[in-house]
């Protein structure tokens, strides 16, 4: 019999394993943890459906055109549409927008069903698989299995073993495994990383496909089932720690083993109500606390989640508060002029937005993505229910039920001092399907299928059974809840928590206890979405552990996030446009697929507005304010002097006398902002690479201020300057790496300025960055082939990485490094190379062979830029110099004309 468990359960794992694989590869490429993988599983599904019965065509050339031409394309159109601009978005944007093509994506199939008039589809449609129909029967080793299940455990195995191949033997592959590895650098070796992301997408979307059409016998045509496989597909890329494919796949494998063993072999188990199907929830959550520790952005670090520009700053008080003003008026008018029906349907999504406003307290001012709100709120009207069925007064059975809520909220915080980002997100959501399927399961804690019924919230003169006074009741805590937001945001402790969220590190080394403050916002989220639960059972009459399912937090935070997470009116608004436009596509007879299609629309609106559309609507207020002023204002006169004033700061370039050996007619200038030509040994040449006028920065603060500097082909330029000079930048514009907001970049004549990283380099220029521009994950011989078809001249020229040929970059020394950095440039020599800080930390002995490396590179033509901080070596190498401060180049000039004087104002800033 265990031979049986095994086989069967290796049949349901190979489906985790394909779909798990899939989200490996699409998270590990592109960085977008993509939720909505389920969804595109389905909707392949649907389709191999509707071909297969309504098309007539037969179930493998269905399965082709599905899983093989649509889900691959659907996964480009989406990357175009969405995942481009979600990769650049902060982590909760990332989140949310996935969350929405979860909803929009079975939806909109649906609705093409219906309205096409095609055969229906639900959860109790069974299609035929990709097999004879029925399934033929037969036994391997005494086990019973069917057609159906060796088709699948086939098509597992050879998808693993092409993907696999596709990965680690086809330049394809590679790319795609260094701009996992390093995505910046894998830009500046000349690999389009849009395009490699753009190819992730199709292949990841290509199995989750596949595994959609592989599972269709078993799960049928329900949404939430694929969504369900999802969370068991993620606990085995959880444990690939969302980066190895082979590992993921043997663990999902593994996982549907150990899922078919707990079933048959543990029958003990049957006496706690759903622990047993929970076993992907448990091992998701443990795999990551154990495996998933996070290394680098922990729990809203602000690097990539930073608060947006508050528009509203010069706009008087009263102005911002206004509109909210208003919408109150309107709303109390309505509410007792309104017919009782639509004067309800107010009052639940008030109930909704007081809950919303636990995700402003956790995510907008914490920073940490919580998925564990919905059952924050069922646990403290259950805790309540069961509370005020034992005896207990009304108001303190809510107050034991908020209280069991932050008690929950608590225990759920300490994954939180140890996970951050996504991590964490899955964490909480584990947890929450954890107490769906055993805690609320429970007929003690939740009275089973009947639930606990609570009676009107009563006020002597009135109670909540009247709609009006739970509209007004509810107002009043979310305005109350309102004012401890803003106060917490201004007092000490909030600035602790936004130092923590901002700078962890930084906070730590101040005084500040960060496990202090992530707990200190999840028992008050919690209590807030407890006492919303609450509320929400005393408005319904009764609770039962199916009204607030784990799922509809999944919703609820995508819901808060589309109108703005860091404000309590993207709560309000949340929960009313929540209620409301249900309702009115009910009332106008639209189907209820367009809600939720124009729901994931919102989500892709994310990708372009990741602070939702209150922030969205205050900048365009301001930008309108801008125009008027900017029409408004008069244009001053300027006068000759003004016009001057620019040029005349300039520094003079220093006079630079001839080379001797060259003509008298071509005598060379220095290399300064008027980019005058300059003599090279063996004649004048024609810059090969230039900076014209380059103005450039980070955001809001500018670097470069008019940078002018050119190379020539076999000419060695140092740049030399004080940390903050604007080196590094320098070197960054040059090679594509950063945007030029004025000025040009000129590569042999050819302005280059708007060219990307990846095609200058293709062009020949290239840049080894500061520290190692290797790629650690890929072996010595892997990073050679990103620049090299053949690395054989190489090793030819260094036999010490010949020898280690197979073992990862990121093991070697860091002489051996930064030789492998420079390595590829001497058996194909680019037209320019850009060495930023290519000393930093080596022995000297390497830093000697690698500055004969710049020499060789020389002689045989390639144009130098060269930074760095060693002014003795680069002063040896070098045959023009130029100095660096505040963004500017303040002198240039041959070698021979740099001085200790020169040299010294140079990095001490000193005139």
């Amino acid at each position: 019999m265990i031979l049986g468990y095994l086989l069967s359960g290796l049949v349901t794992g190979a489906i985790f394993a394909v779909m798990g694989s899939g989200l490996t590869l699409s998270y590990a490429a592109t960085g977008v943890f993509n939720f909505a993988h389920g969804a595109v599983g389905f909707l392949t599904a649907l389709l191999f459906y509707q071909l297969n019965l309504a098309a007539g065509l037969p179930a493998w050339l269905a399965a082709l055109l599905a899983a093989g031409m649509f889900a691959p394309a659907l996964g480009y159109l989406l990357h175009l549409a969405m995942f481009r601009g979600l990769s650049q978005a902060g982590e909760t944007a990332q989140i949310v927008g996935t969350i929405g093509l979860t909803i929009a994506l079975p939806a909109l199939g649906l609705f093409v069903v219906d309205l096409l008039g095609l055969p229906s589809a639900d959860g109790t449609t069974l299609p035929r698989g990709l097999g004879p129909h029925p399934a033929l029967g037969f036994e391997v080793l005494g086990a019973r299995l069917d057609t159906d299940q060796l088709i699948t455990f086939c098509f597992s195995a050879v998808a693993a073993l092409g993907l696999w191949a596709f990965m680690r033997h086809t330049p394809y592959g590679l790319r795609m495994r260094a701009s996992v590895d390093r995505r910046r650098l894998a830009t500046l070796r000349g690999i389009d990383v849009d395009a490699t992301s753009a190819l992730a997408w199709m292949l990841g979307s290509g199995l989750a496909g596949l595994a959609g059409v592989l599972a269709v016998p078993v799960l049928g045509l329900d949404a939430t089932a694929y969504t369900v496989l999802l969370f068991a597909s993620a606990t085995a890329a959880v444990f690939g720690r969302l980066r190895s494919i082979p590992w993921t796949f043997a663990a999902g494998l593994a996982l549907g083993v150990v899922q078919n063993l707990v079933a048959g072999y543990t029958d003990f188990l049957q006496e706690i109500t759903g622990l047993r199907t929970a076993v992907p929830v448990i091992l998701l959550f443990a795999g990551l606390v154990l495996l998933n520790r996070s290394r680098e952005r922990v729990a809203g670090s602000a690097a990539e989640d930073a608060p947006p520009p508050d528009h509203l700053a010069g706009v008087p008080l009263w102005r911002r508060r206004l509109p909210w003003v208003i919408g109150l008026v309107a709303l109390l008018g309505f509410t007792f002029a309104g017919s009782e029906y639509y004067v309800g349907l107010a009052a639940q999504g008030l109930v909704l937005a007081l809950i919303f406003c636990s995700f402003v307290v956790v995510t907008g001012i914490g920073g940490m993505v919580n998925l564990a709100q919905a059952a924050f709120a069922s646990m403290a009207a259950l805790t309540c229910g069961w509370a005020f069925s034992a005896g207990w007064p009304l108001f303190p059975a809510i107050v034991v039920g908020v209280l069991a809520a932050s008690a929950v909220g608590m225990l759920v915080a300490l994954p939180a001092l140890r996970l951050g980002g996504r991590v964490l997100t899955l964490a909480t959501l584990a947890l929450a399907l954890l107490a769906d399927q055993v805690l609320f399961q429970v007929d003690a804690f939740s009275n089973g299928t009947i639930g606990w019924a609570l009676p009107a919230l009563g006020f002597g003169f009135a109670d909540t059974s009247d709609p009006r006074v739970r509209v007004v009741l509810l107002l009043a805590l979310i305005g109350l809840v309102g004012l401890l937001v803003r106060n917490l945001e201004r007092s000490a402790s909030g600035r602790a928590i936004l130092a923590v969220r901002s700078a962890p590190a930084a906070a730590s080394t101040s005084g500040l206890s960060g496990p202090r403050a992530k707990i200190v916002l999840f028992a008050l989220a919690s209590a807030i979405a407890g006492l919303g639960g609450v509320l929400f059972a005393v408005s319904k009459g009764s609770i039962t552990a199916t009204d607030l399912p784990a799922f509809s937090g999944f919703v609820w935070l995508a819901v808060v996030v589309l109108q703005g997470v860091r404000r309590i009116g993207g709560a309000v608004v949340g929960g009313l446009v929540a209620v409301a436009v249900p309702e009115l596509l009910a009332t106008w007879g639209v189907s209820a697929q367009v809600g939720a299609i124009l729901f994931g629309a919102g989500g892709m609106i994310l990708a372009k507005h990741p602070d939702g559309v209150l922030a969205q609507l205050a900048e365009s207020r301001h930008r309108r304010r801008q125009a008027r002023a900017t029409a408004a204002a008069p244009v001053p006169a300027v006068s000759a002097s003004v016009q001057l004033a620019p040029a005349s700061a300039q520094p003079a370039p220093a006079p630079a006398p001839a080379s001797s050996g060259a003509s008298a007619s071509s005598g060379a200038s220095a290399l300064s902002s008027a980019s005058a030509s300059t003599r090279v040994a063996g004649g004048a040449q024609e810059p090969l690479f230039r900076l014209d006028g380059v103005v450039a920065g980070y955001a809001d603060c500018t670097v470069l201020r008019g940078v002018d500097l050119e190379v020539r082909p076999g000419e060695v330029v140092a740049l030399l300057g004080a940390n903050g000079a604007g080196k590094s930048t320098t070197c960054a514009v040059a090679a594509g790496d950063r945007p030029v907001s004025a000025g040009r970049v000129l590569l042999d004549g050819v302005d280059v300025t708007a060219w990307p990283a990846h095609r200058r380099a293709r062009a020949g220029v290239l840049l080894a960055p500061e520290g190692r521009g290797v790629f650690p994950g890929l072996t010595v011989e892997e990073n050679l082939r990103t620049w090299l078809a053949e690395p054989d001249a190489v090793y030819e020229r260094m036999p010490q990485l010949a020898a280690r040929r197979t073992v990862l970059a990121g093991a070697l020394s860091g002489g051996e490094q930064q030789l492998l950095t420079l390595a590829p440039a001497l058996a194909r020599p680019p037209r320019v190379l850009i060495a930023d800080e290519p000393s930093l930390g080596l022995a000297p002995l390497i830093v000697r062979q690698v500055f004969e490396v710049f020499a060789e590179l020389r002689e045989r033509g390639v144009a130098l830029l060269l930074v760095e901080e060693k002014a003795t070596e680069a002063l040896a190498i070098a045959d023009r110099v130029a100095f660096m401060r505040l963004g500017r180049v303040v002198w240039a000039g041959p070698r021979a004309e740099v001085d200790g004087d020169r040299l010294t104002a140079a990095y001490l800033g000193v005139t």
